[in-house]
């Protein structure tokens, strides 16, 4: 996908077109995009915020579940949890 084509999609994605941001979070998943995937799940996407998650953990980013945790995401909370015990 172009640049050109990805600005489309958000553009689309931000116009409330679900179609379009469902696109977005799995090319950005599949790409371990974690910068669209907060994009995404800040503006309140929850489909982008459990993507962000299984992303997060995947790279062991800690520093993104502890985030996520922080602002409520029960899931973030749990993956942090089970993987160092916190």
């Amino acid at each position: 996908m172009t640049e050109s084509e990805l600005s489309a999609l958000r553009q689309r994605a931000q116009n409330g077109d679900t179609d379009a941001a469902d696109e977005l979070i799995e090319l950005a998943g599949e790409r371990g995009d974690m910068q669209e995937l907060r994009r995404l799940a800040d503006a309140g996407n929850t489909t982008a915020a459990d993507e962000l998650v299984q992303v997060a953990t995947e790279l062991g980013d800690l520093d993104e579940l502890r985030r996520l945790a922080a602002t409520g995401n029960r899931t973030a909370a749990d993956q942090l949890l089970e993987l160092t015990g916190e």
